[in-house]
């Protein structure tokens, strides 16, 4: 058939729609095979959708803002290049055809409007599915705020809802109740925010789609993981030397530069074949202890933003490996170029706040994970060395560690134990070390 339906493409495996961003092709322009058609943006990444075969776009089945479902279709292109040439075409093969499309088209617009609507002041992203039984059961959109999810990220199931319409209907006093005290909760942040004056010499900036993700995925790790940060000072004057010693001809020879990244997830790495809880997730009562080791790094985006590409079985691979894949996330995050599946399935994370020369951090878990590394600027200190000889005072380079792991899985002693050992790994790193 000449027309052919762009379908919403799969992210990855925990994404279940996107949000359109901007259309780049009109109703009535041509369009080549793999040309970009329009932008999209996921609570992951944002991308582009190419059409999978050339010709002119004949509808367009959604509008900018609107939501969409993975596996929807979300434009129609006529491959034949003709407007006109596929009516004759569809009428030929299957007279109700022609009609079936315009109503398959229009059936998810009271969903894509009802979201646009009802997402206004919420930055949580809701399956079409989820928002069609909201509506169906009068859910409003403070009552569904309130629903823990128990999909990727705290995401909304169907399964979820099903099961809080079951509650709801089987309890209704607490049902009753439960909405009454919402907005009060609602209100509460309306009420401290009002003494705030945005007179006089003030600018007000709305925070852009991705910070407000961010903001969201913050506050919701504090609220969900007894948070508690441990810190301990290393000293890593022979990783230094060994480092500044090779990275000329490591890049002579590799093309990549090697930065202290590599060698951090190296040991980190290590650690976690040792303290697998660490390397975990909680699921209800149950303890998810991952296996493969999957970190993930915090990088900072020239916008200000803050992205993890995640370094996959980082134990499998040699230094080298890993710098090169390091070096290989970090410009493709720099310029855009992300692909969903490189930020999916960390397991563990690790935030550099030594690049912007800060001596330590108290990270914020990026959940569903139970711990997260803090790795501070290294810099030269005096420091007191015991000797066969006697204590002496010399110049080392040091560094703090600091971690925040979460309290109902991990405790202090294993907490402490686990940012020990990446410490020692740092600090007996062999100096004649060849790679």
């Amino acid at each position: 058939m000449p027309v052919v339906e762009l379908i919403m493409p799969k992210m990855g495996e925990s994404i279940m729609e996107a949000t359109i961003l901007k259309w780049l092709k009109k109703e009535g322009d041509t369009v080549e095979a793999e040309e970009s058609v329009l932008e999209i943006a996921t609570d992951k990444v944002d991308s582009e959708v190419p059409a999978s075969q050339g010709g002119v776009v004949t509808k367009l089945l959604f509008n900018e803002g609107d939501v969409v479902a993975v596996g929807a279709a979300i434009a129609l292109i006529d491959t034949g290049g003709e407007g006109s040439a596929p009516q004759p075409t569809q009428t030929s093969a299957a007279p109700a055809a022609p009609k079936a499309e315009p109503a398959a088209a229009k059936a998810p617009e009271p969903v894509a409007a009802t979201e646009t609507y009802t997402s206004n002041g919420s930055d949580r992203f809701y399956s079409p599915l989820v928002m069609s039984i909201a509506r169906e059961e009068k859910i409003s959109m403070v009552e569904l705020e309130q629903i823990p999810g128990s999909g990727k990220d705290n995401r909304v199931t169907k399964a979820d809802m099903l099961s809080y319409v079951e509650n709801r209907s089987s309890q209704p006093a607490a049902a009753t109740a439960k909405p009454a005290s919402q907005p009060a909760q609602v209100a509460k942040p309306t009420a401290s925010a009002a003494p705030i004056s945005t007179s006089g010499n003030v600018e007000i900036v709305e925070m852009d789609r991705m910070r407000k993700l961010i903001a969201n995925h913050m506050v919701h790790s504090l609220a969900t993981s007894a948070h508690v940060t441990s810190f301990v000072e290393a000293d890593v004057t022979e990783l230094v030397l060994w480092r500044n010693k090779i990275k000329d001809g490591f890049q002579k020879r590799e093309g990549e530069k090697i930065t202290f990244t590599p060698i951090f997830i190296e040991a980190v790495a290590k650690a976690l074949k040792e303290f697998p809880y660490v390397n975990a997730s909680i699921d209800g009562a149950n303890i998810i202890v991952r296996k493969d080791l999957n970190i993930g790094m915090a990088t900072a985006l020239p916008t200000g933003n803050l992205i993890v590409p995640v370094i996959k079985g980082a134990d499998q691979l040699s230094l080298v490996g890993i710098a090169k894949q390091v070096n290989r996330l970090a410009d493709a995050a720099r310029k855009g170029k992300l692909k969903p599946e490189d930020i999916e399935g960390g397991t563990f994370t690790i935030s550099n706040v030594g690049t912007f020369g800060n001596l330590m951090g108290t990270p914020i878990i990026n959940q569903p994970q139970v711990a997260i590394l803090a790795t501070g600027v290294v810099k030269k200190k005096p420091v007191v060395l015991e000797t066969p000889t006697g204590d002496v005072i010399a110049i080392r380079h040091m560094m703090f560690l600091s971690l925040s792991y979460d309290h109902r899985i991990v405790d202090g002693a294993m907490g402490g134990s686990f940012l020990r050992r990446i410490a020692d790994l740092l600090e007996q790193f062999d100096g004649t070390r060849q790679i």
